[in-house]
């Protein structure tokens, strides 16, 4: 496929505000320069994680009300929620298109990212029935292995979207090497995609495009970097700089609608 999907994860989990307003105006901007999904964790305007939705859902009424692009609710991010509790978007947000689920524990820093084979299964089965698509990231290769291994249990969406992430400590580095050896593990029925944790420049982001990703992500969730040296100003710069980059490779920027076609994601009212 010869269409990039850019999604945006605005909101880095060292920021303090967090405001609907000022998260949408800025998303809804984004979808002029390339961008056709967003990508949230459910916080309130202190930037902290919270079962309470009221904030997520002023925010993503707004991104709707002025922009087409897909809305993504993460059911992760470190926490002592539930996964009861994470998968709150999915039950209270009836515009919510697609869901991040994690496909396994892991080690983010000196942190323990834990996500069981139950709550995975619990999310995904929610997922299922609420027709909301997921996007599976996964930051080992073991991961996509239990991914796989949902369809015995359930009827997952089809294709099904597996999101490599790299570059966290204590996962697997952002490097070429790494990449190519992750790709090889990726059905060949699924899409895939590409998120890099602390990147300070895009070569990474661009051997992800050149090999076939269906799916890069950007943002300041996972790097405020605009190159080696400078931070970037907003994440408008950070998207405008990776769609130059797509296009640069000869690839084409996917629209909201024509990623809901590619990701098989049912119309929401």
């Amino acid at each position: 496929m010869n269409k990039v999907i850019i999604s945006l994860a605005p909101v880095s989990a060292a920021d303090t505000r967090v405001i609907p307003e000022e998260v949408a105006a800025e998303v809804v901007q984004a979808e002029k320069l390339g961008a056709a999904m967003v990508h949230l964790h459910v916080r309130d305007k202190t930037g902290k994680l919270t079962p309470d939705v009221s904030d997520f859902a002023e925010t993503i009424g707004l991104i709707r009300k002025g922009s087409n692009l897909v809305i993504q609710a993460s059911s992760g991010g470190i926490s002592d929620m539930t996964m009861e509790q994470r998968c709150a978007p999915l039950f209270k947000c009836p515009i919510v298109e697609m869901t991040s689920l994690n496909g396994g524990s892991t080690n983010l820093g000196d942190a323990v990212y834990a996500n069981s084979l139950p709550d995975i299964l619990y999310c995904a089965t929610i997922a299922a029935e609420k027709k909301i698509v997921p996007e599976y990231e996964v930051f080992e290769i073991g991961m996509i292995n239990s991914i796989c291994q949902l369809e015995e249990q359930i009827s997952v969406s089809k294709p099904m979207l597996i999101n490599t992430v790299f570059g966290h400590r204590g996962t697997m580095p952002a490097t070429i090497d790494a990449l190519v050896h992750f790709r090889h593990f990726v059905p060949k029925d699924a899409l895939w995609g590409v998120t890099h944790f602390g990147r300070k420049s895009f070569d990474f982001l661009a051997a992800a495009i050149g090999m076939g990703a269906d799916l890069v992500r950007i943002g300041f969730e996972d790097s405020k970097f605009i190159d080696a040296e400078q931070r970037a100003e907003n994440n408008l710069q950070l998207v405008e700089k990776l769609a130059t980059l797509i296009r640069a490779m000869d690839r084409e920027i996917a629209t909201p609608d024509e990623a809901r076609c590619i990701l098989n994601i049912q119309p929401k009212p």
